[in-house]
């Protein structure tokens, strides 16, 4: 399940659980297009609460359309994820390094409360 909801003018709030085949990965990211249309200097909220690998179908839509996702993240410039898993801590903060302009953060997912609150700071 991957679900989007616009949380404010500039914070989009992402769940993700389970495993996403092709199908179900052209709806999320439609969906993520969609609902960050217009977005600048947005904040997301990214929680991993059962991450299973795309399935190969899925992954191969992803990089299909790489080129608009990765103007897609130019929307942002703050990323909090929330996840127990501790290599997923350390992906999304190499990820960081990776998109000039957009920082991201990993928190525990009983960090919520922190995570929305670095969120809405000021850079």
């Amino acid at each position: 399940m991957f679900q989007v909801q616009r949380r404010g003018p500039k914070r989009i709030d992402i769940e993700l659980s389970g495993k996403l085949d092709a199908d179900a990965m052209k709806v999320a990211l439609d969906a993520l297009i969609s609902e960050t249309e217009g977005l600048e200097k947005g904040r997301m909220l990214y929680e991993v609460v059962d991450f299973h690998l795309p399935s190969l179908g899925a992954i191969a839509l992803e990089l299909s359309r790489l080129p608009s996702m990765l103007s897609l993240m130019k929307r942002f410039d703050r990323a909090a994820v929330l996840t127990d898993k501790a290599w997923i801590h350390q992906v999304s903060e190499f990820e960081g390094k990776l998109f000039p302009g957009l920082e991201i953060k990993a928190f525990d997912r009983d960090q919520r409360g922190e995570a929305g609150a670095w969120l809405a700071a000021d850079s």
